[in-house]
This record gives structure tokens, sequence and C-alpha cells, in this order.
């Protein structure tokens, strides 16, 4: 697995982490450390949506 590959899957799993604790304790946690709608929790949330997207890559690779 390449670099790359593994930080989309970190930045995936924080994302699933984040939207459970949304939807089970209706707690934000990149909003909580990084601000609501902060230029770094903007950031965190456009990198685990763009990891979200080469997630899709992933399940077709051949390599793995």
């Amino acid at each position: 697995m390449k670099v790359i590959d593994k930080i989309a899957l970190v930045l995936i799993i924080i994302g699933a982490i984040n939207w459970g604790l949304i939807a089970l304790l209706e707690f934000d946690l990149v909003a909580f450390i990084f601000g609501d709608m902060s230029v770094l929790s903007r950031i965190v949330y456009g990198l685990v949506g763009i990891s979200g997207l080469w997630g899709i890559k992933l399940l077709f690779d051949k390599d793995q």
C-alpha cells in the first residue's frame, strides 16, 4: 500500500469517527478542535472528502 493510500485511509477513518460522533452524541470533533467552519476545519473536511473519493480507487486496485 502506497503512502498516499495510507494517508487517505487514515483520513477516511477520521471522517467516519467524526460522523459517528455527530450521529450518536451530536458532537462534531473537527469543529471542536479547529473551530466551527474555521479555515482549518474546512481544510480537514475537504481532505476527508478528497480521501473518500480516493477510497473509491482503493476498492478497484488490483495490487491489494
